[in-house]
């Protein structure tokens, strides 16, 4: 028997060959490998577009891609009849795309909009410039244990969160979702038992807590610290500001 008194978390990544941009599967490898660090057996599973998604899975994950990528995975996820699954019975964290595609609605950048799956509370529609570079961003008083979040971000939406969805974290830094709730700067979103974020990184690498804080949710444990030499000072180098040049070339380079 292990921490959880439970046989094994699976955790699925859905649609990869689909929403594969970011490299954000590795956020499953993050999650699997520090549960079994705490004796808690993890499989990964991959779902593809061509696949049916399981529905009984401790936590789905969901990563970034184009806008075409966005609607395929928004109208599979409907075919399927995946939206309570997602929205009621399981822990999701959703990344860039994923996010957007989560939401009510999504409009592309000739003004169409087009249906989400409809599990956030939330719209996204083009901002006036595409937000590229580092983030950080302080978890808002209703995930406390989350702290401080850093991620890259690279996208041209603007996510509007409505009464039902709150922020993930306030932007110190970068644009995050790039409108303000309640007079702030915001990053990602929260509701219930699903997460969603703008970072890339994988962004479970570069914030630990905030892997744990899903493996709590999935679990209900409170898991043991671990202790890992090279966590810290990896996430000092990403909290220290980058030079103002060295930003901008890569802004540059990534818009091009």
């Amino acid at each position: 028997m292990n921490e959880a008194g439970r046989s094994e978390l699976t955790i699925v990544v859905l649609l990869p060959d689909v929403l594969g941009t970011y490299s954000d599967a590795g956020n499953a490898v993050v999650l699997a490998e520090r549960a079994r660090r705490r004796g808690i057996a993890a499989q990964v599973q991959s779902v593809g577009i061509s696949d049916r998604p399981p529905r009984t899975a401790d936590i789905y994950l969901l990563g970034g891609g184009e806008d075409t990528a966005q609607l395929t995975a928004a109208r599979w996820l409907l075919r399927h009849r995946m939206r309570d699954e997602l929205a009621q019975r399981h822990v999701v964290l959703a990344v860039c795309a994923g996010l957007q595609l989560l939401g009510a609605t999504m409009t592309d950048q000739s003004g169409h909009t087009y249906d989400g799956a409809g599990i956030l509370d939330l719209t996204t529609a083009p901002g006036p410039r595409r937000a590229v570079g580092e983030v950080i961003a302080t978890a808002t008083a209703t995930a406390p244990a989350i702290g401080t979040l850093t991620g890259f971000e690279n996208h041209h939406g603007h996510t509007t969160l409505g009464p039902d969805a709150r922020p993930l974290a306030v932007v110190e830094r970068g644009v995050g979702n790039g409108v303000p709730h309640a007079g702030r700067p915001v990053e990602g979103v929260r509701a219930g038992s699903v997460i969603g974020t703008y970072l890339h990184g994988p962004v479970l690498a570069r914030n630990p807590a905030l892997a744990d804080h899903l493996l709590t949710l999935a679990t209900g444990l409170d898991l043991t610290p671990l202790e890992l030499p090279d966590q810290e000072p990896m996430r000092r180098g990403y909290l220290q500001p980058r030079p103002r040049r060295l930003r901008a070339r890569l802004a540059s380079l990534l818009q091009s």
